[in-house]
């Protein structure tokens, strides 16, 4: 998924959006659904996508890794899931140097899912 976003620690990041990619994995016992036949035994993955394109668009974070927990966090209390991987990339980095991406990827478990 890519979304637009102002996050970053400079001021400029903050004021101009930019690129972010987010991937997404879940895990949750899949077999009801496949039996089944049945969306309303899994995880709809376009509300996992609203989930995730209204935190990137509408907050404002220093860090990619804060990004990542808001996203892990909001995932975990809206679906029943059980673990969620978020890998959150950033394209356009604001060095002197070449580099392809600056990126961060968190694995959160429902039985850990405090904020702190």
């Amino acid at each position: 998924m890519v979304f637009q976003g102002r996050h970053g620690l400079h001021e400029q990041e903050q004021r101009q959006a930019q690129p972010f990619e987010v991937d997404v994995e879940l895990a949750l016992n899949l077999q009801p659904a496949g039996i089944d036949d049945d969306i309303d035994k899994t995880v709809d993955y376009g509300q996992v996508f609203d989930v995730c394109r209204q935190i990137v668009e509408s907050t404002s974070f220093r860090l990619l890794e804060a990004l990542a927990e808001a996203i892990a966090h909001e995932i975990l209390a809206a679906f029943p899931v059980s673990e969620v991987t978020i890998r959150v990339r950033k394209p356009k980095v604001p060095i002197d140097g070449t580099l392809a991406y600056a990126g961060v990827e968190i694995q959160r478990q429902r039985s850990n899912n405090d904020r702190r």
